[in-house]
């Protein structure tokens, strides 16, 4: 190699590096300032979530499998036996009736807060944003107005337009019905010391059990609207209560799933895109544990029971990313909220809880305190009565 060659790859190694560099520092500043935004000004200063507020939290035990098809893992030892909590709830919006994402997230503990290993999903194999650059996006387009949002937003991005679609549920019989995904992959290094990749679901412990809810013909122009319609009979609060009920008459069970591929130098960022499911046939689900939930949990401990991506082995833990366009970038993001889960729950101490939501007050509404601005006739009929 010619001196003149030398110097132009050093020029070219130290330009690679400074970007690298850069990309990885804009990433964290931007996700640092985004996790204290959310602590200061959502949770301290007025005790909310980012978005799942209206919810039911149970407890119950959750016991690992012993399954030959998955990697013997230090943690998943099978027939380990956890006690665990999890958290059924509708995103956004203060109302169970609205066509919305519904969610199901887990700790292999009976503590609010600590716990060795939790998980995050919702309804829907796709999303409706893929990094942390896209989910700010999806932030800033929100322009939530009575029951409609993110007109602008599927507007501009179709594959968030195809994530809602797949993960919209309209009316759904019960929270235990639903398939709930993690989506986007973790770590997995098991006792084999392979590393591979691994994404997470939960169904019905009957996997033929009908999952109900799934929009049926969808109209792209109407996935916008979530309004609760007229006509519909069910309560704000139906779902809730349709699994308070269930779980008094007796358990309710679970599987959790685990889908795995080995890692490789040569991977292709896409098979961390959450928009892109695996193929099954290639990489099967494979049955991990099962949960069984003998106990709801009353309003003020269903607030304050909280989840963090933080909260895991660290052979199981989020994949590193290099940039705020990174697909692995959106758990990278979800992990730096840890600080406003302890910011709300500083709150609660301080102020005490918010409200349980009213049966029927203010539908199409994702706030405890502000009234519509815009009243419309059905409105002032219900105040004037």
């Amino acid at each position: 190699m010619s001196h003149t060659e030398h110097s132009t790859l050093i020029r070219e190694t130290m330009a690679d590096w400074i970007r690298n560099a850069w990309d990885y520092s804009l990433m964290w500043v931007t996700c640092k300032v985004f996790g204290l935004a959310v602590a200061i000004f959502a949770s301290l200063m007025i005790k909310r979530r980012m978005s799942h507020d209206n919810g039911i939290a149970a407890t119950g035990t959750v016991r690992i499998l012993d399954n030959p098809n998955i990697p013997l893992h230090r943690f998943f030892l099978p027939d380990r036996t956890f006690p665990c909590r999890i958290r059924h709830a509708t995103a956004t919006f203060l109302d169970d009736a609205v066509k919305g994402i519904r969610s199901m997230s887990i700790k292999f503990s009976d503590h609010h807060l600590e716990s060795p290993f939790d998980l995050q999903m919702n309804t829907g194999e796709k999303s409706l944003f893929w990094s942390a650059a896209s989910f700010l996006q999806f932030a800033r387009m929100r322009k939530q107005q009575y029951g409609v949002q993110y007109r602008e937003y599927y507007r501009k991005y179709p594959d968030g337009l195809d994530g809602a679609i797949e993960a919209i549920r309209e009316n759904p019989k019960s929270f235990s019905d639903l398939r709930y995904y993690a989506k986007t992959p973790f770590r997995f290094v098991g006792e084999d010391f392979i590393p591979r990749y691994a994404k997470y679901r939960v169904i019905p412990g009957e996997p033929k059990t009908e999952e109900t809810g799934k929009l049926k013909n969808p109209d792209p122009r109407e996935i916008p609207n979530q309004r609760v319609a007229a006509h519909n009979p069910r309560g704000r609060n139906y779902l809730k209560y349709e699994y308070r009920d269930r779980v008094k008459k007796g358990p309710v069970h679970y599987l959790l799933q685990i889908q795995l591929r080995n890692a490789a130098t040569d991977d292709k960022p896409e098979i961390f895109n959450n928009m892109l499911p695996w193929n099954e046939d290639l990489y099967p689900w494979h049955d991990l544990a099962e949960i069984e939930i003998t106990e709801t949990l009353n309003w003020n401990e269903s607030c304050r029971t909280t989840f963090s991506l933080t909260h895991m082995p660290e052979s199981l833990g989020i994949i590193p990313a290099r940039s705020i366009f990174d697909y692995n970038s959106l758990n990278y993001m979800r992990a730096q909220s840890a600080v406003a889960h302890k910011a709300r729950l500083l709150n609660y101490r301080l102020f005490g809880y918010p409200p349980e939501i009213p049966d029927n007050d203010n539908r199409n509404w994702s706030d405890w305190e502000k009234p519509p601005r815009i009243l419309n006739r059905t409105y002032l009929v219900q105040k004037k009565n």
